[in-house]
């Protein structure tokens, strides 16, 4: 058999054999018997391949690029018979330093790969680096020969998601957790059955792409103890997998065991969203560290002053220049190859608002990168969610450039429910029309409630039983005395700041948490969970938790105990939103019967029936959904009343006329103890007064006709 003439050399380096390679893909990608090498930039004037044994302190050889090699602002090399198992690479740039026009380029420095699929250095979650070394974070290669079988993602519409986001270390790092391998993907794999019993069918998994958590890291300054960078929103690789996030990570086989999660999520009937973060960099401002970006071609990498210094509309120290081509067409790549190669059914976007400015930070009304992503074919069925803001300012809840495909964050909704869960006055226009997926804000613009990614709280923040146990934030633990994070919380203490062992307070936070987490299920959207609040996680009124890794971040699991009565209501508050498709419907109310049923879709009341009291001082709303509406008329579902009080005595409720033939039923009534605060579906007792009900201070009735 004939051999093809391209897998010879025609070039030899100190015994390596070498030849001109292919410029696409970027990367380092397997061709027959070698490593094809390619790696873009415009302004270095020369680039050398550096190839180490796997851990080895020194190079084993430096291979500079020929001339002829270099295709445009493309270096593209295949280096033959390498030992593809055990070795890092990584790449020296040569050309100007010259800060003020934005070159920083130094030969001194040995640079990552932007295009790395796996990266070592930080192999061991929290092992404190050696510092003397030369590469601190090393490229490696990746065999992408997983078996997936028949895996594909889920598909599940955008209207009956229920999102659980979750930290992969906080989950199950807790001693509590009894899983064998604490604080890992596979460990996630263990607690799958939970998720399951749960009711939640997608997880949002914070930053799982490398970091590293020595980022800034310092002792705090009262106990001693570590602070990192341990959210991980400070990207070292794009497409490599979180190393110390594997317990197979010492071993290099942390692609295999994430993509062995997913698979066993997808088995599970369970979506798997990535949160990630384009907007920064790991290499911080002027005084930060050169590992990747700045030393390949900063100029084309990132939003730069005309004196050179980086724009900072993270909040973070530099600003990645999305909207420059090159750029643009590496977030593309990264994307599809998690895509393709990860199965990942979608993305939530950190501070995307900044994906939607041009090179000198100037929001576009058309963002190229933010079309280019609503309309890829690969891209084609994932999810798009952008946290549609950014530090700088930019604020586009409700006006993010959507192309008919990206969700929001809806930050609205956040605190829109958090005023009338404390009891604001005023707030009740505003929250029905959170309630109904915002129409306010989508309806015009030609979006449906699937675009309202609904939540109360997120990793930012309080937790839902902390928005219920303290006024004020509580971060002295950073280390930054308490001047981080946000003032603008929402919350209120129930009388007494912090923890107590008052039984009243400690059951009117739980009859809140269980209120809360009722009205989230029943609004129209797609509703978000954060990871404990189903069994009442605190982290101690620190709303900002960015930097620490014990409990304040890590879910107690003992929890599940303590709070057995919020983890049953948690459960069935969920099996009522799937059981019932009156709540869930890619279409907003039309306050109208569309569909001869004798009742209009959505209708509004108050303590009187038909008559809701929209004034300033009302803490009172109910509304009605008709069941022969739910989607589009196209399936029959029971008909719904919801009754919300916030006001701080109990209110009696008229009730409209239920269907003929049919009575009033009690699903949810928070006011009451467990188990009579929410019944499993089909079981609901027939209500006693079939006219009135009686909804208790800060509680929330739901009955279902039938």
């Amino acid at each position: 058999m004939d051999t093809r003439i391209d897998f010879y050399p025609t070039h030899n380096h100190e015994g390596f054999k070498l030849r001109h390679g292919k410029p696409f893909p970027f990367g380092a990608t397997l061709v027959p018997r070698g490593v094809n090498f390619s790696i873009f930039s415009k302004h270095a004037t020369s680039c050398t391949l550096v190839l180490f044994k796997k851990h080895a302190n020194e190079p084993m050889v430096e291979i500079p690029f020929p001339n002829s090699f270099r295709i445009g602002n493309v270096w593209c090399m295949v280096v033959f018979d390498l030992d593809c198992e055990d070795i890092e690479y990584g790449y020296r740039m040569d050309g100007p330093f010259e800060p003020n026009v934005g070159h920083r380029f130094d030969k001194s420095k040995i640079l990552l790969d932007p295009y790395a699929k796996a990266i070592g250095g930080r192999d061991v979650w929290g092992t404190k680096p050696d510092w003397d070394n030369i590469f601190q974070h090393r490229g490696r290669l990746v065999f992408e020969d997983f078996d997936w079988e028949d895996d594909c993602p889920l598909e599940i519409p955008m209207e009956d998601l229920v999102i659980y986001e979750m930290h992969v270390r906080s989950f199950t790092a807790h001693p509590s957790s009894g899983v064998k391998h604490p604080g890992t993907f596979a460990a996630i794999t263990e607690k799958i059955p939970y998720l399951k019993e749960l009711g939640v069918n997608c997880v949002e998994l914070m930053p799982v792409y490398e970091f590293d958590e020595f980022e800034n890291s310092k002792p705090n300054p009262v106990t001693g103890e570590m602070l990192y960078n341990y959210w991980g929103y400070s990207t070292v690789g794009f497409f490599a997998p979180k190393t110390g996030f594997a317990a197979t990570g010492r071993f290099g086989m942390q692609v295999d065991e994430l993509k062995s999660l997913i698979k066993e999520l997808h088995e599970n009937g369970i979506e798997v969203i990535l949160d990630v973060v384009f907007n920064h960099t790991a290499e911080g401002n002027e005084l930060g560290p050169t590992i990747s970006f700045r030393g390949i071609d900063n100029q084309t990498y990132y939003m730069l002053t005309p004196e050179g210094y980086y724009m900072n509309f993270s909040g973070c120290g530099n600003t990645l220049n999305c909207n420059n081509p090159i750029m643009r067409n590496m977030v593309l790549d990264c994307l599809r190859y998690w895509a393709s190669e990860y199965h990942i059914d979608g993305f939530r976007f950190d501070l995307a608002a900044i994906l939607g400015r041009d090179p000198w930070g100037v929001p576009l009304p058309s963002p190229p990168l933010l079309e280019t992503l609503a309309f890829d074919p690969v891209l084609g069925k994932c999810k798009l969610i952008a946290e549609a803001w950014d530090a700088g300012g930019l604020y586009q809840v409700g006006s993010f450039p959507a192309y008919g495909r990206w969700a929001e964050w809806n930050g609205k909704y956040r605190d829109d429910l958090r005023k009338m869960l404390k009891g604001d006055m005023g707030m009740l226009g505003a929250v029905a029309q959170r309630l109904q997926g915002s129409p306010d804000m989508y309806e015009y613009s030609g979006r449906g409630p699937s675009a309202s990614i609904n939540f109360i709280t997120c990793h930012d923040g309080f937790t839902l039983y902390d928005s219920f146990s303290y006024d004020d934030k509580h971060n002295e633990a950073n280390g930054e005395d308490n001047r981080d994070g946000g003032n603008d919380n929402h919350s209120w203490n129930c009388g007494w700041e912090g923890t107590t062992d008052n039984p009243d307070i400690i059951a009117l936070r739980k009859q809140l948490v269980k209120t809360a987490l009722a009205v989230l299920m029943l609004s129209r959207g797609v509703p978000m969970i954060l990871m404990g609040d189903e069994i009442g996680r605190t982290k101690n009124g620190n709303n900002n938790t960015y930097c620490q890794d014990n409990e304040l971040n890590w879910l107690d699991w003992s929890l599940l105990e303590t709070n057995d009565d919020l983890f049953r209501f948690s459960k069935n508050i969920i099996a009522f939103r799937n059981a019932h498709p009156v709540l869930r419907y890619h279409e907003h109310f039309h306050n109208a019967d569309l569909v001869g049923s004798g009742c209009v879709d959505i209708s509004w009341h108050g303590t009187q029936a038909w008559k809701a009291d929209w004034s300033g001082t009302s803490r009172a709303i109910a509304f009605m959904l008709c069941g022969k509406h739910a989607k589009g008329g196209t399936v029959n579902d029971d008909r719904i009343y919801v009754a919300i009080n916030t006001y701080w005595d109990a209110l009696d409720f008229e009730l409209p006329t239920p269907p003929k033939g049919a009575k009033w039923h009690v699903a949810v009534n928070t006011s009451m103890p467990s188990p009579e605060d929410i019944y499993e579906f089909g079981m609901e007792p027939e209500l006693g007064n079939q006219s009135n009900v009686l909804v208790g201070s800060r509680s929330i009735v739901v009955l279902v006709g039938k």
